[in-house]
């Protein structure tokens, strides 16, 4: 019999074995100071576009001052419990009406996490006789609970309606066989690329098959919408949504996730996901600071405004310098660069230390081998010097990429790979 941990030993995963070459600078660098459009990486200032502070509430002085005084009230602990044995308060139940409220839906429920709440969502929704369509591009906590579902399960390619329609076809002959039904999963906006999910087209797809349909609006909510209400209201199609999943660690600055939809869907949910009902619940000082935080998303719009201002001069200004940021169609911007990931590690070095500017990098094998992503979060916070120096910066590390200059300071980590 083998060692449960002789794996372990021997293979350290995918992104585990380059940790001593690159664990705290490429991966769990440690950036300090208040958060905000520059802080500190290892002492220097550094320009941060890796903050999913979309409205700029992490450090807003009314932010704070709520978040302080929601501390004093009621401490980090309150409630001791989980929500259906002594975990509940009026302070919820008032969030979650505010939140139903603004996403135009009947009702909501408070999730902990969002990693977990939505992973929970679909472990309830659905049961072994139901088929689960979905995104292949889809989030991993989306992934996770889909791993849950002890029935069949299809993706479709990414954001491909032909693709989609031919697993509905199929999905749809299997629950004939099972006596189960389908349900579709997208997200409202991809998180690497920044497109939205073509939620409307999937909705319209209702007209043609029965199936209900989950979207998970992390990166959406806040920033898209006449409201910030999200890419269903983007899109047009937030009332053929039927399950609504949106987190407060974007927009919100925060920690917690809510679901919404018709209410019978609502209480059952919250009677069925087994993360909430057996884990402690969302303490009152988040409750409180989402409450505020949700407050000013409504009556500020400047807020959003300021964020798509800079987004705007972000992406308007790569595009003219001749950058490939894809077809984002939000504020992530993706940056596409050709180059190894010896190249990618020189480069990113040189873009922190001399033009400080610090972003998150993607590498094979989450993209395709030869590409380098270069992940830029547009906030609030920042302003049009942040967005100049920052293009100034592209185009010199872009040069000394296609000069070979990367490739030559890359060899010896090239050769540590090996």
């Amino acid at each position: 019999m083998k060692d449960l941990f002789e794996k372990i030993y021997k293979d350290k995963g995918p992104l585990g074995k380059w940790a001593s070459q690159a664990e705290g600078y490429f991966v769990f660098p440690k950036i300090e100071g208040e958060i905000s459009n520059r802080m500190k990486f290892q002492g220097k200032d550094v320009i941060t576009w890796s903050i999913n502070d979309y409205l700029g509430l992490a450090n807003h002085p009314e932010v704070r001052k709520a978040d302080a005084e929601a501390g004093i009230a009621y401490g980090s602990a309150y409630p001791m419990g989980a929500r259906m044995m002594s975990g509940h308060t009026d302070l919820h139940e008032k969030l979650q009406n505010e939140l139903a409220e603004f996403v135009s839906k009947e009702s909501a429920y408070l999730l902990n996490f969002g990693y977990q709440g939505m992973l929970s969502t679909i472990d309830a929704l659905v049961s072994k006789d139901d088929i689960i369509v979905y995104d292949v591009d889809a989030h991993a906590c989306i992934i996770d609970g889909v791993r849950l579902h002890m029935g069949k399960r299809f993706t479709y390619k990414h954001n491909d309606i032909e693709s989609l329609e031919k697993n509905l076809d199929r999905a749809t002959k299997m629950a004939e066989h099972t006596g189960g039904g389908i349900l579709v999963i997208s997200e409202g906006v991809f998180g690497m690329r920044g497109e939205q999910g073509r939620l409307k087209e999937i909705v319209a797809l209702k007209e043609k098959y029965d199936f209900r349909f989950l979207v998970d609006d992390a990166h959406g909510f806040g920033t898209l919408g006449k409201t910030g209400a999200g890419a269903g209201e983007e899109q047009g199609v937030q009332d053929g949504i039927d399950v609504y999943f949106a987190t407060f660690a974007k927009s919100l600055a925060s920690t917690g996730a809510f679901i919404a939809a018709d209410k019978e869907i609502i209480d059952y949910l919250k009677y069925n996901l087994r993360s909430q009902m057996f884990a402690k619940s969302l303490q009152m000082q988040l409750v409180a600071g989402a409450l505020k935080r949700l407050d000013m998303l409504r009556t500020m719009p400047e807020l959003k405004a300021k964020l798509w201002e800079n987004t705007n001069a972000l992406q308007s200004g790569l595009k003219s310098r001749g950058f490939d940021i894809g077809t984002t169609q939000s504020c992530v911007t993706p940056v596409y660069l050709k180059g190894s990931i010896p190249e990618a590690m020189a480069l990113v070095k040189d873009l922190r230390e001399n033009y400080g500017i610090f972003c998150s990098i993607v590498v094979y094998p989450v993209i395709p081998k030869g590409l380098i992503l270069l992940r830029l979060i547009p906030t609030a916070t920042h302003n049009i010097q942040d967005v100049n120096e920052t293009l100034d910066a592209f185009e010199a590390i872009r040069s000394r990429l296609e000069n070979g200059t990367y490739k030559r300071l890359s060899a010896s980590v090239a050769a540590a790979m090996e």
